[in-house]
């Protein structure tokens, strides 16, 4: 078993045969995910066709509904689960399943939202994007359950595309040229193409990539996690690849309901910005958005007052997770 503070300085994998399949392992990261995870699972076994499917590791964060124990049912696959004893977040959850896996027999790993559902042969699509050197993460299209697009692709965080968002909404901000940060323009997701970042809800990283990058910041708890992961991985010159032709439904919707997760949302954006570019840019980022955030509270969002108030106020923010 690797740990968490070593698993960046293993050997990479060595595979021979380029038509072998790909061995690959897959990590759930869950917490009170019984009402959607019988659906992911479900959707595992033919979603991994073309793949060679060595785990399935369920991480839970302390769930009180029986969410360990509906994964435990799932004997058709090669199914461990792994129990945090606490709402340690997103990113520990994965670490702490990447820290189940054997990295040298793997290709890859993906890393999937416990209420998401892959698509018949989604995996091996995947699976075969990252055959091409340099790539070392790979996204699906994400859908809605109604198969609506879900928005998933993301620029480079900048304090212009932040103005432009906070001015005339994040929506129409994504449909002008390169305007805003979000990918909104229904035509980009036709094709298959690198973006910065993209949505964390299903993932399939290279072992070589996730090796040198190293594991996911744990301070982030949810949200940004992925940015940071996806920037530092570009950092070391590995690309994030968009694959149309891979089909991931996705529920999600937390942030935009839940003052609390929206306001998480915001202050770690901000600071992961800060983090990359220093004070001065960041302190122009933070303006941006808290001017969006407020214009919106005024409107009455009460996600965006929830925001506000944390990014105006150190107190307002958290540190640990509910649970």
């Amino acid at each position: 078993m690797l740990s968490r503070n070593n698993f960046g300085n293993m050997a990479c994998p060595a595979h021979d045969d380029v038509h072998m399949r790909a061995r690959t392992a897959i990590v759930v990261v869950t917490y009170n995910s019984a009402p959607v995870l019988g659906d992911c699972l479900r959707s595992l076994a033919r979603g991994a066709e073309g793949v060679e499917l060595t785990d399935v590791v369920v991480v839970d964060n302390a769930s009180r509904d029986g969410t360990l124990e509906l994964a435990e049912t799932f004997t058709d696959l090669p199914m461990r689960t792994v129990h945090m004893g606490r709402n340690a977040g997103y990113a520990a959850g994965i670490n702490a399943g990447v820290n189940e896996l054997d990295l040298a027999t793997l290709d890859s790993i993906l890393v999937i939202n416990p209420d998401c559902r892959l698509s018949p042969g989604g995996l091996a699509t995947l699976a075969d994007v990252l055959t091409v050197p340099g790539r070392g993460i790979a996204v699906p299209r994400l859908v809605n359950p109604d198969g609506s697009l879900q928005p998933s692709l993301r620029r480079t965080p900048t304090v212009r595309r932040a103005l432009a968002e906070a001015v005339i909404g994040g929506t129409r901000a994504g449909r002008i040229g390169k305007l805003g940060e979000l990918v909104t323009d229904p035509r980009e997701y036709e094709r298959a193409a690198p973006a910065a970042w993209a949505t964390g809800a299903a993932m399939l990283i290279s072992v070589d990539a996730l090796l040198q990058t190293g594991p996911w910041d744990e301070s982030f708890l949810l949200y940004s996690e992925e940015t940071e992961f996806a920037l530092r991985a570009a950092d070391l010159g590995w690309s994030l690849w968009y694959e149309p032709a891979a089909v991931v439904e996705h529920i999600g919707g937390d942030s935009d309901t839940n003052p609390t997760l929206a306001a998480l949302l915001a202050v770690n954006k901000v600071r992961l910005f800060r983090r990359r570019r220093g004070f001065m840019p960041a302190l122009a980022y933070y303006i941006a958005v808290v001017l969006g955030e407020s214009a919106r509270a005024v409107a009455g969002r009460q996600t965006s007052r929830a925001s506000v108030a944390a990014l105006l106020l150190p107190s307002r923010r958290i540190h640990t997770l509910a649970g």
